[in-house]
Formats: C-alpha cells, sequence, structure tokens
C-alpha cells in the first residue's frame, strides 16, 4: 500500500496540541513531510523551543502515524520557531518578538535573579533572547551576569554585552562602579528609550525587562514607549512582600499589561535532616494569584548557590542546572513561553471584507 502525505495530514489533524488545543495541522506545526516507500520524516514546528509539552507532542505524533496501514519507520524532528505577539514597536532599533516585564512591589525578593534565570533559560532552549536592565537605580544584571564592560562598537549603535547566550543592556556599563544616579523622572525615561532605540538588539525572540522595584517613573516610562506582551509578579511568601507585590499586579493592570502570572521565589529551606523550613511563611504567592485571578507559575527554593552565583556571576541555571531552585527556573521559563505562545495562537483574528 502506497502511503500519501493526505493520509498522513488527515492522522495529524486529529492530534491536538495540549495547551492550544487546537490540532496541528491547523497550527500550521507540521513541516516537511517526507515519504520513501513506507519510511515517513517529518519536522513538528513548535510555537516555541521552549515547549514544556514537546516530548508528549512527539509520542502523540508517533502514535498517530502507526495507524496508518503498512507505515515503516517514522523520524519525526522537533524544532521551534517562536511567534510574534504582533504588537507593533517602533522605537526598537530591531525586530522584538515578545517583551516581558518582570516586578515586584518591593526589592529584595529576588525579582533580578529570576530575570536573570529566566532570560538564561529561554536562550538555552534555542531562543534569541536580551535582557534589559531598567533598574537605573539599583543595576544588578551585570553582577549577576558576570559582565563588566560593553564590547567595542562597530556602529552608531550601542552593542549590548552577551553573556550565557543573552545580550545584556544596563546603565551600569555606562557609569562608574558604585555611582549614584540622581536623576528626575525626564531623564531616567531619555535612558530607557535610549535602551530601546539606540542599542543593537539585533532580531529578538524575547526581550526580558528586570524593572526596578516599586510602580514609579520607570515602570510608567517602559510602558509609554513600547508594547509589553506581558508581566511576571515576583514575591516572598511573607504578607508584607504580598501587599507590595498586588500593588504591582494592580499597575501591569491600569497600563493594560497582561498578567503572566506570579512567582513565589524563596520558599521554603531545605534543611540537612530533609525538612523544609518556611522562613518567610508558607503559600502566600499562591493565594495572592487566586485573590488576583491569575495565574501561579511556580515556587523557587532558597538555595545558598542561588546567592552565591548572583555574586560571582555565575547564574544557578550555569553553576548548578541539576538544584531544585535551577529546575524550578526552567519551569517557569518553560511556562511563560508557553503562556505567550496561548496568547498569541487565542489572539482574535480581524476579517477583512472585500466588496466586490
Amino acid at each position: 500500500m502506497v502511503i500519501t502525505e493526505k493520509q498522513i495530514l488527515e492522522k495529524l489533524s486529529q492530534v491536538m496540541d495540549p495547551e492550544l488545543h487546537r490540532d496541528l495541522v491547523t497550527l500550521g506545526m507540521i513541516k516537511n513531510i517526507q515519504i520513501n516507500q513506507n519510511k515517513v520524516s517529518l519536522t513538528v514546528e513548535l510555537t516555541t523551543p521552549a515547549c514544556p509539552l514537546k516530548d508528549k507532542i512527539r509520542a502523540d505524533v508517533n502514535d498517530a502515524l502507526n495507524t496508518i496501514e503498512g507505515i515503516g519507520e517514522i523520524s519525526i524532528e522537533m524544532t521551534g520557531k517562536v511567534r510574534s505577539d504582533g504588537l507593533k514597536r517602533d522605537l526598537m532599533s530591531s525586530p522584538v518578538k515578545n517583551i516581558i516585564a518582570v516586578a515586584s512591589g518591593k526589592g529584595g525578593v529576588g525579582k533580578s535573579t529570576v530575570s536573570v534565570n529566566l532570560a538564561i533559560a529561554l536562550a538555552q532552549s534555542g531562543a534569541k533572547v536580551g535582557l534589559l536592565d531598567a533598574d537605573i537605580y539599583g543595576p544588578n544584571v551585570p553582577t549577576m551576569m558576570g559582565v563588566t564592560e560593553l564590547p567595542p562598537s562597530k556602529s552608531n549603535k550601542i552593542p549590548p554585552a552577551e553573556a550565557y547566550g543573552v545580550k545584556v543592556m544596563s546603565i551600569g556599563f555606562l557609569v562608574k562602579p558604585g555611582q549614584a544616579l540622581i536623576w528626575r523622572g525626564p531623564m531616567l525615561h531619555s535612558a530607557i528609550q535610549q535602551f530601546l532605540r539606540d542599542v543593537e538588539w539585533e532580531e529578538l525572540d524575547y526581550l526580558v525587562v528586570d524593572l526596578p522595584p516599586g510602580t514609579g517613573d520607570a515602570q510608567l516610562s517602559l510602558a509609554q514607549s513600547i508594547s509589553i506582551s506581558g508581566g511576571v509578579i515576583v514575591t516572598l511568601p511573607q504578607q508584607v512582600s504580598l501587599d507590595d507585590a498586588e500593588r504591582g499586579m494592580q499597575m501591569f493592570e491600569q497600563l493594560n499589561i497582561p498578567i503572566l502570572g506570579v512567582v513565589e521565589n524563596m520558599s521554603y529551606l531545605v534543611l540537612p535532616d530533609g525538612t523544609q523550613m518556611d522562613v518567610f511563611g508558607k503559600g502566600g504567592g499562591k493565594k495572592l494569584a487566586e485573590k488576583m485571578q491569575v495565574p501561579f507559575i511556580g515556587t523557587i527554593p532558597m538555595e545558598p548557590e542561588v546567592r552565591i552565583g548572583s555574586d560571582t556571576g555565575v547564574p544557578i541555571l550555569i553553576s548548578n542546572p541539576e538544584s531544585e531552585a535551577a529546575k524550578s527556573m526552567q519551569h517557569i521559563a518553560t511556562d511563560v513561553a508557553a503562556k505567550l505562545s496561548v496568547a498569541y495562537i487565542n489572539k482574535p483574528s480581524i476579517e477583512i471584507k472585500i466588496s466586490e
């Protein structure tokens, strides 16, 4: 029996993406079908290389193809192509498909640590990633990424630094170490716009923006300057942090920035005997997410290596990728990428009617 491309597409039109809830053929994920007698090879192009369910999708495709009578060897290649959110960003010097803002209501909750590891995890999945340190008054990203200066410029644009596969920009590269920036709002607004307009980012799948604590000028300037795909809120379990995190979420809502979810950092400390100590309380992040009716993305445990990595410029995803904290960061990255994909697929299309 001769196997045809039509047969293959008919079978795969019954395979659903577990998150997008639409079949792979309709989503345009099936590429490069090759048939050699009874041997079949094809490519499944995911909506993000960081897809958390790619193994299940591969298995479902294989199972569906095996129901074709007479089929022999099956070869499935899994690739990923990040979809753009479709928002206009004329101020950007280069095309950016998605912008993720990471915020918290207060300082000291690990927002920059989450931003750094989120960017690295997305880059490790195969995406093109940039990291913008928008904390003008307290730029910690250069230290955490282990970079101290920008490369030489070859054009009239500012070249970003690069570390662990991520392009990085921060005011920390442009001022003396320890120098205090005593700037009013207009100067801060100008600096953020310059980071967007004058930095040679090149094409990016994701730009992760590490926002400063609070709900002030930097957040407002960024929202006024560029369209943001979605925001992530980082909090501790304790009530004081939750109160401030809720203000950060309300800020996102007022600025019409979709909230991708809440991350609870420093959720617990594992003691030498294996028991968990809830240093800052328990379950606060999940309760906040439920209260605000937004997704709860996950928890990150307290581990000394996370702090050491931040101080030495070797983030936990690099220094100890098998640690529980690193695995949590990886989960957060895949979850955020998946939510952006779902938002893109579910975006209502505009029907254009042409009168005859």
